[in-house]
C-alpha cells in the first residue's frame, strides 16, 4: 500500500509539472488544500479514488492515475441455496433488529430444533389445482409486493424483511399445491419476492444473505420458466461488487449478463452496472457506450404493466440518473450535479430512500465542485430520512460525503452541520 501511494505520488507530481501547475492551483481545481495534496505527493498520505479521479480529469491523464490507486477486493462467500433438506430460521429480537439463517434439516435437529420442521410440512389437499382461490391468491400477492415496495420506502430493511421472507416461503408452498398454470404464477411471483428481500438483505449489511436471496430468487423464477433471472442474479451480483469496490468483478459479472440472451430489461440494466464499473475506472468512453446502450436497451423494452418493475422503480429516468453518477465517479462533479439535480427532482415525494439515495449523491457532487454551503443544505434536508430507512449502502455515502466535508471543517456550513451529521453515522453504525 505505501508503495503504491508513492508510485501515484510521483506520478502526480509528474503530471502535474508537465501541466504547468502549482500545488495551489491543482488544489483550487480539485477543491483539496495545498498542503493535502502535497503529503499525497510525498507519499505520505494515500489517495483516494475520489482524488485521483478528479486529478485524472483535470490532468487529462484518462484513468493512469485512477489505476494506481490500491484496490482493496473482499468477495463474500455466495452461498449455495436450494436443497430440499433446507429450512428458514428468522430471528426477532426485542430491539426491533432481526437475522436470517438458512440452515438444513439434519442440522436443526441436531441442535434440538425439530419441532420447527413442522412449519415446512404443507397439506396437499389445502388448495386443490387451479382452482380460483390460486389466482385470487396470485393478484393479492402481487399487490402485496407492491405495498411491501412502498413500505420499503419508507422503514428501515428490519421492517420489511421479516414479512417478505415468510411471504417468499408462503408463495412456495402454495406453488407445491398448484395445478401447471397457477404453479408457474406463483413461482414467479415467490422470485419477485426473493429477489427483493435479497436487495432488503443487501441494505441491512448482510451481502451474504443478499447473495443468497438473489440466487433464491434466480432458482425460482428457473422453476416457473423463465430463465432470465438467473441471468439478472449475475446483474445484481455486480451491484454488490461495485459498492464493495470491486470495479472488475462488478464489469466480468455486468459483462457476461449483457452479452447473454437474457430479456432487454436484464441486459440494460447490466449495461448500467457495466458503464458504473468502467466510471470507476476512469474510461470515459467505455463508461458512455455502456450508457448509450442501456438507453437503448431500455426504450425498447415492452415491460408487462401487471408484472412488477424489475430494477429501481422509483427513478422516472433510470439511465440520466446513472450517467449523473457515472459522471461523478469520473471527476466531473460539476456536470454530475447539474444532472442530479434535475433527475432527484422528479423522484416521487413519498419516496424517502430513493430520494435519500441519489440526494446524497447530489451533495457528494455538489461537496466535490467544491459548493460546499449547497451540499450542506442538501444533506440537512436529507438526515431525517437517512435516519428513518437506516441504509447500509446510503450510510456508505453518507461516510464518503462525511469525509469531503471533513476537508474543510473551517467552512461555516460544514461546523453548522457536523453535529447532525455526525449523530446521524452514530445512530445508524450503531
Amino acid at each position: 500500500m505505501l508503495e503504491q501511494s508513492h508510485d501515484f505520488g510521483r506520478e502526480l507530481r509528474r503530471r502535474r509539472m508537465a501541466a504547468r501547475l502549482s500545488l495551489q492551483q491543482l488544489g483550487q481545481r480539485v477543491h483539496y488544500s495545498k498542503s493535502q495534496l502535497s503529503k499525497v505527493e510525498r507519499g505520505l498520505k494515500p489517495p483516494t479514488s475520489e482524488l485521483a479521479r478528479l486529478c485524472d480529469t483535470v490532468l487529462d491523464a484518462r484513468g493512469a492515475l485512477t489505476r494506481l490507486v490500491p484496490v482493496q477486493r473482499s468477495r463474500p462467500p455466495v452461498p449455495v441455496p436450494g436443497s430440499d433438506d433446507e429450512v428458514w430460521l428468522m430471528q426477532l429480537r426485542k430491539d426491533g433488529s432481526s437475522s436470517f439463517q438458512p440452515v438444513t434439516r439434519r442440522d436443526l435437529i441436531a441442535v434440538g430444533a425439530a419441532s420447527v420442521l413442522s412449519i415446512c410440512s404443507a397439506d396437499p389437499f389445502a388448495l386443490p389445482p387451479d382452482l380460483a382461490g390460486a389466482e385470487t391468491l396470485v393478484d393479492a400477492s402481487r399487490m402485496l409486493f407492491d405495498q411491501y415496495r412502498r413500505l420499503g420506502q419508507a422503514s428501515g430493511p428490519a421492517s420489511v424483511l421479516p414479512p417478505l421472507i415468510a411471504q417468499t416461503h408462503s408463495l412456495e408452498q402454495s406453488a407445491v399445491r398448484s395445478g401447471p398454470h397457477a404453479r408457474r404464477e406463483l413461482l414467479l411471483l415467490a422470485s419477485r419476492y426473493a429477489e427483493y428481500t435479497g436487495w432488503m438483505a443487501q441494505e441491512s449489511g448482510d451481502d451474504t444473505a443478499a447473495l443468497w436471496w438473489t440466487e433464491r430468487a434466480a432458482q425460482l423464477a428457473a422453476a416457473g420458466s423463465d430463465p432470465g433471472l438467473a441471468t439478472y442474479a449475475q446483474v445484481r451480483r455486480s451491484l454488490i461488487s461495485l459498492y464493495r469496490g470491486d470495479a472488475p468483478d462488478a464489469a466480468q459479472l455486468a459483462t457476461h449478463a449483457l452479452d447473454s440472451d437474457a430479456p432487454l430489461r436484464v441486459r440494460g440494466l447490466a449495461a448500467q452496472h457495466l458503464a458504473q464499473a468502467r466510471a470507476v475506472e476512469g474510461d470515459y468512453d467505455a463508461c458512455m457506450r455502456s450508457l448509450d446502450r442501456a438507453r437503448d436497451l431500455l426504450e425498447q423494452d415492452a415491460a408487462d404493466p401487471a408484472q412488477p418493475v424489475l430494477g429501481a422503480s422509483q427513478v422516472p429516468d433510470v439511465v440520466s440518473m446513472f450517467t449523473g453518477w457515472c459522471l461523478y465517479d469520473l471527476g466531473r462533479p460539476q456536470r454530475a450535479a447539474a444532472l442530479l439535480d434535475e433527475e432527484t427532482a422528479r423522484i416521487a415525494p413519498h419516496a424517502f430512500r430513493t430520494r435519500a439515495r441519489y440526494g446524497l449523491r447530489r451533495a457528494l457532487a455538489h461537496a466535490a465542485a467544491g459548493e460546499l454551503d449547497h451540499a450542506c443544505r442538501i444533506t440537512s434536508e436529507l438526515l431525517p430520512s437517512v435516519r428513518l430507512i437506516h441504509s447500509s449502502t446510503i450510510l456508505a455515502d453518507l461516510r464518503r460525503l462525511s469525509r469531503i466535508l471533513g476537508r474543510h471543517a473551517r467552512q461555516r456550513s460544514v461546523r453548522a452541520l457536523t453535529p447532525d451529521l455526525s449523530d446521524t453515522l452514530a445512530r445508524c453504525t450503531s
